[in-house]
């Protein structure tokens, strides 16, 4: 998608990849309502099956993806790169607009190569771990940047809420339908990640997940403070869901977004895949880690030393 889209708007192109997800887990949310009430093999069956057609989408997709420009010029296949490029942008092949761009992508190209010459698929990968720390440009330093980042993202918490959110609700005593709290939150996830659209662009990357990250800390305070407090008072079990909404607010706006948006960016040419892919593998690493290990530490089921709850 970074390679893709419009230097202009590709902030807000890549954000629309979260934007995305966020409707897949709103859709996920319905149907786990939908299916609450079920007794039967259907309260997993249902929900399961659903998942197929989603994978068959993505699959007859994938036929009709294009490639990138940018990976024709890697290539040396010139004339596909302008027509690649003119499809994309709706331009005719001798058009200024397309002539220009690139160009523009040619001489990057050509930089990065010149700066790190052509490799071979293993070298290319020891690449991504060459330079020292303290070098800003270094491909160590960016690599440990993308994978930093996802890890960050997934330890921000947003999976908890997501995964085990009806769960923590229903734990909380005070709440009917749990469902409907969850449907909520991945409601308010849904409208709020649009702002990033705007705000990746206007406030710049870094700026934006400063402000995510305060805002998300002040949040989970509240919500933690709350919780230990008053767990049993019904009002303050309603401040602590209001407090939640704003934590995922902040971060469908900056943080779920951003993310993405930085490790698109941050790799030159020649080992932008590699790099992408290792902080890609980096935030699935630790959404699992979080997956498995968060049932142990809110189950009052299960040993009380590991029993954390809202702190």
């Amino acid at each position: 998608m970074s390679e893709i889209s419009p230097r202009k708007v590709r902030g807000a192109i890549v954000s629309g990849y979260q934007f995305c997800i966020t409707i897949g887990i709103l859709l996920a949310s319905c149907v786990d309502y939908g299916t609450q009430d079920r007794t039967d093999s259907g309260s997993y069956r249902i929900p399961i099956a659903i998942q197929f057609l989603w994978a068959i989408i993505l699959a007859v997709g994938l036929f009709l993806l294009p490639e990138s420009p940018r990976y024709f010029v890697k290539k040396g296949k010139i004339q596909k790169a302008t027509h690649v490029l003119a499809k994309l942008r709706g331009q005719p092949e001798d058009s200024k607009y397309i002539q220009d761009e690139l160009a523009e992508i040619i001489a990057n190209h050509e930089y990065e190569m010149s700066v790190i010459p052509t490799q071979s698929y293993f070298e290319s990968w020891k690449a991504c771990f060459t330079g020292g720390l303290r070098n800003p440009s270094s491909n160590l330093r960016r690599t440990i940047l993308g994978t930093a980042l996802q890890m960050f993202q997934q330890l921000t918490g947003i999976n908890f809420i997501f995964y085990f959110g009806t769960t923590f609700f229903q734990q909380l005593g005070t709440i009917k339908n749990p469902f409907i709290i969850s449907l909520i939150t991945t409601l308010v996830n849904v409208c709020s990640t649009p702002i990033s659209f705007f705000t990746v662009e206007r406030l710049g990357r870094r700026p934006l997940l400063i402000y995510g990250a305060l805002g998300m800390v002040i949040c989970e305070f509240i919500v933690a403070i709350v919780g230990v407090c008053k767990p049993d008072d019904t009002t303050a079990v309603k401040a602590m869901i209001s407090f939640i909404c704003i934590y995922i607010f902040f971060f469908a706006s900056t943080w779920g977004p951003g993310a993405w948006v930085i490790i698109g960016e941050i790799f030159p040419l020649p080992i932008r895949s590699r790099g992408v892919g290792l902080s890609t593998a980096s935030n699935w690493l630790w959404n699992c880690i979080i997956a498995v290990i968060t049932p142990y530490m809110v189950d009052t089921d299960k040993d009380q030393r590991f029993n954390v709850g809202t702190s």
